[in-house]
């Protein structure tokens, strides 16, 4: 006999392997459904889209800059890479509830109810870190840049449209992934993996981790881009373990006045 609260919550009720691959798969393609629509909407508002992401690049290098263009198909390439972008960080509300949700087929029912907090926070991380390093990052970045070719090389700086596109989007996407750090400690935190005493022992091997991480995620860029994702990503890090603190508290609060 079914249990009258999984009739009402579908996520309680025990599900096989088979049934999880299925649910991955349904998710993956209401994930890719949201993502289409987004890019397709993006696509019609790609050259506004440009303007935006030109920004940090005129400002480093002056009102009158221009992007450059060697190839035919650079252009188009670009405009559809800066689309996809923009519709991944549109979709990502959509795409991050798919992925909590699949997530929270394999949880306790008492664990489930993070996924619900968890999923709007995770958007809307990765959309503040995507937008954090296009309005902080990329425009001390790119001055930096520019200044260390002049100054030091005593090169000018040309940028190409191809390249610019590309740099400012693998950096978004990285610091929008980065940014997830505090939603994936608190869930840690909270479904008992892992305790905020071992976070906090483990504080320098953290620290040698993100180094190596801002590393790889920045290859070939300079030792600014590297620790400009390396310090968010530790104070991140650091927020995770005071909102498990703070969760932690209320929990046994909360306990304390039950009993």
């Amino acid at each position: 006999m079914v249990d009258a609260r999984n009739k009402h919550d579908p996520l309680d009720t025990t599900m096989t392997l088979g049934d999880h691959l299925e649910d991955l798969r349904l998710r993956v393609i209401l994930a890719l459904v949201g993502l289409g629509t987004a890019v397709a909407l993006c696509l019609c508002f790609g050259t506004l889209i440009i303007k935006f992401i030109e920004r940090p690049y005129i400002e480093a290098m002056g009102m009158q800059a221009r992007l450059q263009s060697l190839a035919p198909a650079d252009g188009f390439t670009s405009y559809m890479e800066i689309s996809v972008m923009a519709g991944v960080v549109l979709a990502s509300p959509w795409i991050f509830y798919q992925l909590w949700m699949f997530v929270s087929a394999g949880l306790y029912p008492n664990e489930k109810r993070y996924v619900y907090v968890a999923a709007p926070f995770s958007a809307g991380l990765f959309i503040t870190g995507a937008l954090f390093f296009v309005f902080i990052i990329a425009p001390v970045t790119l001055k930096f840049l520019v200044m260390f070719n002049k100054e030091v090389l005593g090169v000018d700086s040309n940028f190409t449209f191809q390249n610019y596109v590309s740099f400012i989007t693998i950096m978004m996407l990285i610091f929008g992934v980065a940014f997830q750090t505090p939603i994936a400690i608190f869930f840690l935190i909270r479904t008992g993996l892992v305790s905020i005493q071992a976070m906090t022992r483990s504080r320098r091997f953290v620290i040698f981790g993100i180094v190596i991480l801002a590393a790889v995620a920045t290859p070939g860029s300079d030792m600014f881009s590297l620790f400009s994702l390396a310090i968010p990503l530790y104070l991140l890090f650091e927020a995770g373990i005071v909102l498990g603190w703070f969760a932690e508290r209320k929990a046994k609060s909360r306990r304390k006045q039950d009993e």
